[in-house]
């Protein structure tokens, strides 16, 4: 068995082929499925010379450790995506658009942050090494793809990472219920990082503190909070449209 990534589900599986068909090595699929969903994704690797192999569901099972593979595994090499926080921010052009992630534990909830920070074009998404989830399977296939062009970076001391967007002068806007303003009353055209916190306890402290300035979502039906990947999509797609405004 290959000890390269593991990427499963139709969207994960997917947006590498047809992002970097050359990193994928092998590719395990359910036997029984017969449908033209699978026929199309087992003739795209066969036209990019990938390896595929049909093997029972309950093998794909055993390799995941879950059914919620939907039929279809991967194994690739790593991209080449930033690691590195410097070297990210040194390659960027225009404003820096950063998502930072303090105490995310569920995979599902890391992998959906993932999907609308590519969706709505931020540079990377920046989070803790303890206390939070790493990029696991599961993650990635949640985040349909966006795994694999969004870079994740970990870092050990997250106040100190966050001192260090300051000293580039990037602006932290953290979101909390007692916010000093509105979202929509926040300027974030500049070089922006949004900052959330975990659903139950939010941000921590040394996070809340370093933040430049406190924002809170509008809620106008009966439940207080949103889920943290549908608060990061607001928070990002304000700022995406503020930018585009700009430059309209």
């Amino acid at each position: 068995m290959s000890k390269n990534k593991m990427i499963f589900g139709f969207h994960a599986v997917t947006s590498r082929l047809r992002h970097e068909a050359s990193s994928v090595e092998e590719i395990f699929f359910d036997q029984a499925r017969d449908d033209r969903r699978m026929k199309d994704l087992i003739a795209n690797a066969k036209s990019a010379g990938v390896r595929v192999m049909p093997v029972e569901s309950e093998r794909l099972d055993k390799i995941v450790g879950t059914r919620r593979h939907q039929g279809v595994i991967a194994f690739a090499s790593q991209l080449a995506l930033a690691r590195n926080l410097d070297e990210l921010l040194d390659a960027v052009e225009g404003p820096p658009l950063l998502l930072v992630l303090d105490g995310i534990t569920d995979p599902h909830n890391l992998g959906a942050c993932l999907r609308v920070a590519d969706g709505a074009g931020a540079h990377a998404v920046i989070a803790p090494k303890d206390r939070s989830v790493g990029l696991n399977a599961t993650a990635a296939k949640v985040a349909s793809g966006a795994a694999e062009t969004v870079p994740f970076i970990t870092v050990t001391n997250l106040a100190r990472t966050l001192r260090e967007l300051k000293e580039r002068d990037i602006w932290l806007i953290g979101t909390s219920d007692d916010g000093e303003k509105g979202l929509y009353e926040g300027d974030y055209s500049g070089p922006t990082a949004i900052v959330m916190g975990s659903e139950g306890e939010g941000m921590r402290r040394l996070t809340r503190e370093t933040c430049d300035i406190l924002v809170s979502i509008p809620m106008f039906g009966s439940v207080e909070s949103l889920n943290v990947s549908v608060a990061s999509g607001v928070c990002l797609y304000e700022a995406r449209r503020q930018r585009i405004a700009r430059e309209g």
